[in-house]
């Protein structure tokens, strides 16, 4: 399989290698969210996902990505073309499935694969 289609939802915290994003430009609430809040967010989401809430909605209002305008999707890509920890979880995903928390340079991401 050449490439494969994902959309997600990032939290960026502290550690993240840029503290801003497109909801917080200055990156003032990023720099005092910590690793463990950015998972407990993604956790809350996960949450309300399971219990019927839309994806993309959800990506669209709280993702720190700017595919956020996108409910997340990143389209296609290839191997090499993300993070490695992004990358593998996104090929191990069968089509439609949710990954667990996936921890990269740029955040923390829960990863649904699309194609």
């Amino acid at each position: 399989m050449s490439q494969v289609r994902a959309t997600h939802i990032l939290v960026k915290h502290q550690g993240s290698r840029r503290a801003a994003s497109w909801k917080d430009p200055d990156g003032d609430q990023i720099k005092k969210r910590t690793k463990e809040q950015a998972i407990e967010q993604l956790k809350k989401f996960m949450g309300a996902i399971e219990g019927g809430a839309d994806w993309a909605q959800i990506a669209e209002k709280e993702s720190d990505c700017g595919s956020a305008k996108q409910g997340g999707d990143l389209g296609f890509f290839g191997r090499g073309d993300m993070q490695k920890p992004f990358e593998d979880a996104t090929y191990a995903l069968e089509v439609g499935h949710i990954s667990g928390i996936v921890d990269t340079d740029s955040g923390v991401h829960i990863i649904k694969r699309l194609a």
